[in-house]
């Protein structure tokens, strides 16, 4: 029960703070910016961070283990199950900022190429256990893109049936591609390279921080 609760804890927390983004997107506030000034607080306040959904073995399996227990006792985990249908939707949402990258240059998902960057489900690791790239990579394929990933973490990927490999992460490729998706923030991509020849950019891990330009689409 202890680390129920504390994989069902940061759950809620990434539910929550997701939920947030999507609401200060509306608003058309930099939730990034927000969590920053928060976190100044010095007591009261951790902060969590957006991203493009949950991955791993524990946070996004344990929580709806602990639901699935509460019904079966009579009880209804109205937070968890919340949390888990905000998160689940995450990938959904990250392929809607896609498509509004691809029409401010005259695109459309179909017949796209997108570049998916990292397929692991956290930085600098090579574990894709639930990973929400993968279920980015699904939607886009399914509504007619062409799409590629790079991970150096990952040279190799059984996905849809087929085996995927890891592409080069060349200035050429990223030029060639339409729209360049940050999925997973890897410390060996090479952001400023990504930034000057990407035509547009998803960025749903705050990997571009601090940099201007209109081509990016923040989470």
């Amino acid at each position: 029960m202890v680390k129920l609760l504390e994989n069902t804890f940061r759950s809620v927390n990434i539910g929550m703070v997701n939920e947030m983004a999507l609401l200060c997107a509306r608003l058309g506030i930099d939730v990034w910016e927000v969590i920053d000034a928060a976190a100044t607080k010095p007591f009261g306040f951790m902060p969590f961070y957006p991203g493009p959904g949950l991955g791993g073995h524990c946070i996004p399996i344990d929580p709806f283990y602990l639901s699935w227990k509460a019904r079966a006792s009579g009880f209804e985990a109205r937070f968890i199950e919340l949390a888990g249908h905000v998160n689940g939707h995450m990938p959904e949402h990250v392929v809607d900022l896609v498509a509004r990258s691809l029409n401010a240059n005259g695109r459309a998902v179909h017949g796209a190429r997108i570049l998916v960057l990292g397929v692991a489900y956290k930085a600098n690791i090579d574990d894709t256990r639930e990973s929400p790239s993968l279920d980015i990579m699904q939607t886009l394929g399914d509504q007619g893109a062409r799409v590629d990933y790079s991970d150096p973490f990952v040279p190799s990927l059984d996905f849809a049936g087929r085996r995927l490999r890891s592409v080069p992460l060349t200035a050429a490729r990223i030029r060639r591609c339409d729209c360049v998706v940050i999925a997973t923030a890897h410390g060996q991509f090479h952001y400023d390279e990504i930034v000057r020849s990407a035509r547009g950019i998803v960025d749903t891990r705050n990997a571009l921080r601090g940099r201007k330009s209109k081509k990016i689409v923040r989470l």
